[in-house]
């Protein structure tokens, strides 16, 4: 069996190959684009050697795509590469393996192309006459296996850059968005004989949807607010980054925060169109009367201690966005007395697994603030966050985490 091929000379041949090699190596250098490439190799294979059926497949993001094909109709419709293909490992001919008829009566030759036995294309080649000299078709063939191999290592190289170019504006972006919402947040928070308070934030991604605030309203009253989207990455910082501006400007034009949830929900809805929701708990202190009032949107619930008292604030409502209005909402209140501390997280915390499989859980967060209420609040967070580190052991973060931790003296 050999490939149809004209008779031309040995030196004729030799000096084809050469030149279509150095045609090919001079278009990569020359970064040639995909269609470029395969028209060289559709030309070298079809009008100088004169193979008169021939189809590439090529893995391309994901899928098998036909990168090339002539001499060949409808039989190509029903060829699977992953079911009539992917098991052929490595030049062979089509009646020495059990293939599908449609492919055997179609083609002669399969020509495999493997990087690291990742396969990255087959060349199926058609019409072989049985009168070649072997041996000259052999050498044909190799040369067909050795040019395609260049070229779908050359296409695969220029997916590969084109990846690392996408990638290296991900970054770009992701680096922008996380120093937009780096923004966000706080730049300083309160740490005085009134109130100590201090945060941290881990994102699961670069950027995330966990956020946190405190704002003066005026001398005497503050607010304070622990938030988390659903979802994660750009689109949850996005949706966050406008929850944030519409919360600062709501709040110095809403009487109550009741009022301040229901409008709140109302942007939310606007913004997210009903495709995430977020979970919020806000409260309001005075430093004088020592009265905080609260309102627990659907949140992990924050813990509020004060020697052997702990008390979880989950007076509230659901959650903003996930229903066009929120007709009833509950206003929680509580009198601080001196050295109360609040710890405000996001699930990610709580959630977080150690390598049995058990969650860090409120019990332990709990347990560890009674324990060390002495410390001021930067500490504290310091020892929660140790604490769950050493807990995961080796599992991975599998949420953001967002920490906010206030004491009342």
């Amino acid at each position: 069996m050999a490939l149809t091929i004209k008779k031309k000379s040995s030196k004729r041949i030799k000096d084809l190959k050469l030149n279509a090699l150095l045609e090919v190596t001079k278009a990569i250098n020359n970064n040639y684009s995909t269609e470029q490439l395969i028209e060289i190799f559709r030309n070298v294979l079809h009008d100088e050697l004169e193979i008169p059926k021939m189809v590439l497949y090529g893995y391309d993001f994901g899928e098998w795509k036909c990168f090339l094909k002539y001499g060949v109709g409808n039989e190509l419709k029903d060829i699977n590469v992953e079911k009539d293909l992917i098991h052929v490992k490595e030049y062979i001919s089509t009646n020495s393996i059990d293939l599908p008829e449609k492919i055997k009566k179609n083609f002669d030759v399969i020509i495999p192309i493997y990087h690291k036995h990742h396969p990255l294309a087959y060349a199926l080649i058609g019409d072989i006459a049985e009168k070649v000299d072997m041996s000259v078709a052999i050498k044909h063939l190799n040369f067909i296996q050795t040019l395609t191999s260049i070229i779908v290592v050359a296409i695969e190289n220029k997916k590969l850059a084109k990846e690392n170019i996408r990638q290296a504006a991900v970054k770009k972006e992701l680096e922008l968005a996380f120093e937009m919402q780096s923004m966000l947040f706080p730049s300083k928070l309160p740490s005085n004989k009134i109130i100590d308070s201090a945060a941290f934030y881990l994102p699961h991604q670069q950027v995330g949807g966990d956020y946190y605030d405190f704002i003066w309203l005026n001398e005497k009253e503050c607010v304070f607010c622990v938030a988390d989207v659903s979802g994660k990455g750009v689109a949850a910082a996005l949706l966050m980054s406008n929850f944030q501006a519409n919360l600062r400007i709501l709040l110095n034009h809403t009487p109550s925060l009741t009022q301040l949830i229901k409008e709140l929900n109302t942007k939310v809805m606007l913004s997210a169109k009903g495709e995430k929701f977020i979970t919020l708990f806000v409260a309001k202190y005075n430093t004088q009367t020592r009265i905080l009032t609260y309102v627990n949107a659907a949140h992990n619930p924050p813990l509020l201690i004060n020697g052997q008292n702990v008390e979880l604030l989950k007076t509230g409502c659901v959650g903003l966005g996930m229903f066009d209005e929120i007709e009833k909402v509950n206003e929680g209140a509580a009198i601080l007395s001196s050295e109360t501390t609040i710890v405000c997280y996001t699930d990610g915390l709580v959630e977080l697994e150690n390598d049995e499989g058990e969650d860090f859980g409120i019990n332990r967060l709990s347990n560890l603030i009674q324990e060390n209420q002495n410390l001021n609040m930067k500490d504290l967070n310091s020892l929660i966050m140790g604490t769950l580190i050493d807990y995961k052991g080796n599992q991975p973060y599998i949420d953001d985490i967002a920490l906010f931790s206030i004491k009342a003296h």
